[in-house]
């Protein structure tokens, strides 16, 4: 009972009063006898209201003496809903003074780069394009013409960026302010590349929001990020252990086959079809340094994991080796639960 007690502040007269004890009779002498008091009790009957006419000499003041009391406690449920009122208010801050100047420049820059691969790039030889294109995805028969090795190995790199960047991008570089899903962008760049997750990156607003345990446990994220359990677990860990192989076997095909770098080297400055297709391996390699960061730091892994992000620097390989070697967030989640 005494815990549910309010301590209340009233704030009353700055006027004091007599509260020393007086003797019974001194007391209705003061009563019936002092001038200054008023009368209290009415001349008619009893069946009349009592009427307490103010004095000007009376001790209590007129205004001021309805006082305003307030409890100088709080409810047990204020604390919560205070840390919930700064939230929101830390979110709406953080949304009215978002920084648009990257985003602005971002956007800038792919609408350069659309504008140059539609108008600048060259085309010399558009059939064959049609040629190459239809080759590379196994459309035309074998017709005695060998394809380029360097090409080739570029081709089937662009197919494995997008795994890589659904790696990263699922969960932790999904946008919580923006509410912008990223599986869109991530089918479209299994098709356009660069080109087509570049108009997420200017939409995307950090932080990213909270994985639930439930999630962890649904597609896609049970194949591209657990490691804790059998079969999932061994889907993820192959996932990125196959990434991380054919990516090095293709970049030692391409290595070894020094005479076929100068006729790549004349097919970038002729075909459009290649020309595009470097540029975009060249911005996939770019901006993926900015995303394993960006993971990392989401895992709280970056005093560990700092020594990989000058490796994802290099394109591809780096990205993938930090694919295999980072902690899933399940595994992260149980060793953050006490004992």
């Amino acid at each position: 009972m005494l815990a549910n007690l309010h301590l209340i502040s009233c704030n009353f007269s700055s006027q004091s009063f007599d509260l020393r004890p007086r003797s019974s009779s001194s007391r209705q002498t003061q009563s019936l006898h002092h001038p200054k008091l008023p009368r209290l009790l009415p001349k008619a009957g009893f069946n009349q209201p009592f009427l307490l006419k103010h004095n000007e000499n009376f001790p209590i003041q007129r205004k001021g003496s309805i006082q305003i009391c307030r409890s100088v406690l709080k409810s047990p449920d204020d604390p919560e809903k205070e840390q919930e009122g700064l939230k929101e208010s830390k979110d709406v801050g953080a949304r009215e003074s978002r920084d648009w100047t990257s985003s602005i420049l971002l956007f800038v820059f792919w609408g350069g780069i659309l504008y140059y691969v539609f108008n600048l790039t060259p085309d010399q030889t558009p059939s064959r394009d049609m040629y190459f294109l239809l080759k590379l995805c196994n459309l035309k028969g074998d017709d005695g013409f060998r394809m380029n090795e360097f090409l080739v190995s570029l081709w089937y790199i662009m197919g494995l960026w997008p795994l890589a960047y659904s790696m990263l991008l699922l969960p932790t570089g999904r946008s919580s302010k923006s509410k912008i899903p990223v599986w869109p962008f991530l089918v479209l760049s299994c098709f356009g590349g660069a080109y087509a997750l570049m108009p997420y990156f200017v939409l995307w607003n950090p932080p990213p929001p909270s994985v639930e345990e439930s999630e962890l446990k649904r597609w896609p994220l049970n194949v591209m990020d657990s490691k804790l359990t059998a079969v999932n677990g061994c889907l993820s860990l192959l996932s990125q252990q196959v990434l991380l192989a054919a990516g090095l076997g293709l970049f030692i095909r391409a290595g070894i086959s020094i005479d076929d770098w100068g006729e790549f080297f004349q097919y970038f400055r002729e075909s459009k079809f290649i020309h595009i297709t470097s540029l975009d391996f060249s911005l996939l390699s770019l901006f993926a340094p900015f995303w394993v960061y960006n993971d990392m730091t989401a895992r709280k892994w970056f005093d560990k994991g700092a020594w990989l992000l000058p490796l994802s620097l290099i394109p591809f390989l780096g990205p993938a080796l930090y694919l295999v070697l980072r902690p899933s967030l399940s595994e992260l989640a149980a060793r953050s639960e006490p004992e």
